[in-house]
């Protein structure tokens, strides 16, 4: 507690800090641990994108039809809450924390996610959320897209083996049975489909500092980035 106390301090304000990079870089784990040290609020917008993904297969709407997955965004109440020491993702006043990160969910959000109409509408909702500073938020656009204003980019990658073996591994711990090769196909078309796409693609912002996690520990990473907020 006083270690997080003494970096607010050092601050001169409360910062706005974007997150990027490919999935299985460990975005949303730093980015919750820098927030938390920092007392600053955590927003996932990955997490909003798989709670639209999941309500869409639910619902069984047709992923290549952008009208209904427009309509689908703009009827669609997506809340992040606290529960206890846990982030708890709300679609709709049901909590769905855990089916978002369903393997079906993995392999279908980023063709939700490139889709203008439902982009236009979330990034409206995430400029919002941190219009008053003090937030720290990760995906695959926010440096590039969603804050191209935020005082501190940060672009988190890995190699491919290491992004699997990250998830896979999650995966088990969750008793999901996944084989080890497709899950790495998986993620290289997941790669492909979010550097490539027209609206708001993968990419590192020019003034982002790029972190390669492959072969960091959580904390040797949360502490790099910490060290850059106090410069």
């Amino acid at each position: 507690m006083e270690e997080r106390v003494d970096i607010i301090m050092e601050l001169e304000k409360q910062l706005v800090i974007a997150i990027d990079g490919p999935a299985g870089a460990g975005k949303s784990t730093v980015a919750k641990l820098v927030a938390k040290r920092l007392g600053y609020i955590y927003i996932d917008t990955g997490a909003m994108y798989r709670a639209l993904t999941l309500k869409a297969l639910e619902e069984g709407i047709d992923l290549e039809s952008e009208a209904d997955l427009a309509e689908l965004a703009q009827n669609t109440e997506i809340k992040f809450i606290k529960a206890g020491a846990e982030d708890r993702v709300v679609i709709d006043g049901l909590d769905k924390t855990e089916e978002i990160r369903a393997n079906k969910v993995s392999n279908n959000v980023s063709i939700v996610a490139k889709v203008a109409a439902v982009r236009k509408e979330l990034v409206r909702i995430q400029r919002g959320l941190a219009q008053a500073g003090g937030v720290v938020m990760d995906g695959r656009d926010i440096g590039t897209v969603v804050l191209p204003e935020a005082a501190l980019k940060i672009f988190l990658n890995a190699t491919v083996e290491e992004r699997t073996k990250r998830r896979y591994q999650d995966l088990q711990q969750k008793g999901e049975n996944v084989d080890f090769e497709q899950l790495k196909e998986e993620i290289i078309r997941r790669d492909e489909l979010d550097r490539n796409r027209d609206v708001a693609p993968l990419k590192k912002a020019d003034d982002a500092i790029e972190i390669d996690t492959t072969a960091l520990e959580i904390e040797e990473v949360v502490n790099r980035i910490l060290e850059f907020c106090k410069s």
